[in-house]
């Protein structure tokens, strides 16, 4: 159906409306994209600013979820995820907006299916998760940890999903982190 999309949330992806479909916010959506596409062009590329809008245009979030996230990082480490985003180019779109959603998805259906944390499969997905967040923090364990709490703080703001299950997100965190610690152990 035209306009619809899947957000990624602790409970998997769900159809809603892209955008609401108002003249303003269409406005608002091209306005931000046409920044995006002109600082593309330059040889600095995109600011942090105009990546955080073109991420809160596509995923139907606002400015709500770079207040929370600017809460849990300093500008130093925003500046950090901003050029380490820059330099993955378009793969930071997909990364974003494919593969960490569906990565989620899978440790949701390894929870709710009773699967330990400690479970092979469950670390492999915990690692990759690490893995993808390294190449946005450059393997700074303080960015990451600050990632992860503004998350467990606000899923709804940083998906952009009004409805995201805070309780169930803070639950997969728990369950995603104690997968890491027995990966660690092993």
């Amino acid at each position: 159906m035209p306009g619809l999309r899947c957000r990624p949330s602790a409970a998997g992806a769900r159809p809603s409306r892209a955008g609401g479909g108002s003249l303003a916010e269409l406005e608002l959506l091209r306005g931000r994209l046409v920044r995006l596409a002109a600082e593309l062009d330059t040889a600095d590329g995109p600011s942090t600013g105009t990546l955080f809008d073109a991420l809160a245009a596509v995923r139907g979030g606002g400015h709500e979820g770079e207040r929370v996230l600017r809460g849990h990082l300093d500008a130093d480490q925003v500046a950090v995820v901003g050029a380490r985003a820059k330099a993955l180019g378009p793969a930071a779109h997909y990364l974003l907006e494919i593969e960490w959603p569906e990565l989620y998805r899978r440790a949701e259906r390894l929870r709710t299916a009773g699967i330990p944390a400690a479970d092979p499969r469950v670390r492999r997905v915990a690692a990759r998760m690490d893995e993808l967040s390294a190449q946005f923090n450059g393997g700074d364990p303080a960015i990451g940890a600050g990632v992860r709490a503004a998350w467990r703080e606000d899923p709804a703001a940083l998906s952009g999903d009004p409805d995201a299950p805070a309780d169930a997100y803070r639950a997969l965190g728990d369950y995603l982190d104690r997968a890491r610690d027995a990966g660690a152990d092993a």
